[in-house]
């Protein structure tokens, strides 16, 4: 468990707390076509924090350039090639489960454009080495960001507002790919879409009960426009639908039930509408309002048994992700 590799400050300053024995922390950067960048994010990169020894960890995503080359040329001390482009979240994943494979007791996770202040790993690192946390989101000066137009920030903060009640937690910023977590904690995500992993990641970590916490973190001026977000309208039909999605996923009763009440509930109300207006003026059907009324409410009957159907299942699919999770630590040891 974590409290074995990682001990928890006696103090009452709040500072963490010296590491026990040697830790390894691993920082891992995604990349696809990063040859320009990435010299410019390694420089910045540490050698060691609070006292333990660090490694850096590229996962090349199928890049078409001389990605590989200039990690080698600037100290990468291990690579992961994916052959073709997967996208990020299949990097993301593939980075940790070749941390874990290596022995790391702590990653980060960063971007390979520079766009995060290495400066703030320690801040990153502080709260699970006080025992706080597990997993620590950099929150980004959201507002301070030139480069985000007025409509981004606005959704950054929206999105934001929907993953924090989606996954019952505090996090301010969940698109942040900044961020540090502990072996368990790594051990027990898993990233469903092809998309990104910010968002499920989060939701997972609320969901399996995974404390969790923000810290605010710089940023560095933009080196190049993001190819997650090509288009405001593409990232939000996206980034929407993985969080519908993933809370689907985890509480599957509670979705479709909230999805099956609102055909339910107007169902009723046209029956009685339909009972009063027929006492009053017995001589008029009102066919169609009754089709519809009749409609609807199968409709939300039969959602919410879906949604019956689906817990059901997901209590299959809890065993399934525990014996996974089982079979990662095992062979990882």
């Amino acid at each position: 468990m974590v409290e074995s590799v990682i001990p928890r400050s006696t103090e009452t300053t709040g500072s963490p707390a010296p590491p026990t024995r040697d830790l390894k922390v691993i920082i891992q950067i995604p990349c696809y076509n990063e040859e320009d960048s990435l010299p410019i994010s390694l420089a910045d990169l540490p050698r060691t924090v609070h006292g333990a020894q660090v490694e850096w960890l590229v996962i090349d995503d199928g890049s078409q350039d001389e990605t590989i080359r200039v990690a080698k040329e600037n100290g990468v001390d291990h690579i992961v090639e994916g052959g073709r482009n997967r996208g990020l979240a299949w990097a993301f994943l593939a980075g940790l489960d070749e941390c874990l494979r290596l022995g790391a007791d702590i990653i980060v996770n960063t971007d390979a454009d520079n766009q995060y202040c290495a400066d703030d790993i320690p801040k990153l690192l502080e709260p699970i080495l006080a025992g706080e946390a597990e997993i620590v989101i950099g929150e980004r000066p959201i507002e301070q960001i030139e480069h985000f137009s007025p409509v981004k920030k606005l959704l950054q903060r929206f999105g934001s507002w929907v993953v924090r009640k989606a996954s019952g937690t505090d996090v301010r910023d969940a698109p942040s790919g900044f961020r540090a977590m502990t072996r368990d904690a790594a051990e027990q995500l898993y990233v469903f879409n092809d998309y990104t992993y910010t968002l499920e990641t989060i939701i997972q970590a609320g969901q399996r009960n995974i404390p969790i916490t923000s810290v605010p973190i710089r940023t560095n001026p933009d080196l190049r426009p993001s190819r997650l977000v090509r288009s405001i309208r593409s990232y939000v039909a996206r980034s929407m639908g993985t969080i519908l999605r993933i809370a689907t996923i985890y509480r599957p009763l509670r979705s479709f039930f909230i999805a099956g009440s609102i055909p339910l509930t107007l169902g009723m109300a046209l029956c009685v509408r339909w009972l009063v207006l027929h006492f009053s003026e017995p001589e008029r059907v009102r066919a169609p309002s009754l089709i519809l009324a009749t409609i609807l409410i199968l409709v939300g009957v039969q959602l919410i048994s879906l949604g019956v159907v689906a817990d059901l299942l997901s209590a299959n699919r809890r065993l399934l992700e525990d014996l996974r999770i089982r079979q990662r630590r095992d062979s990882n040891r």
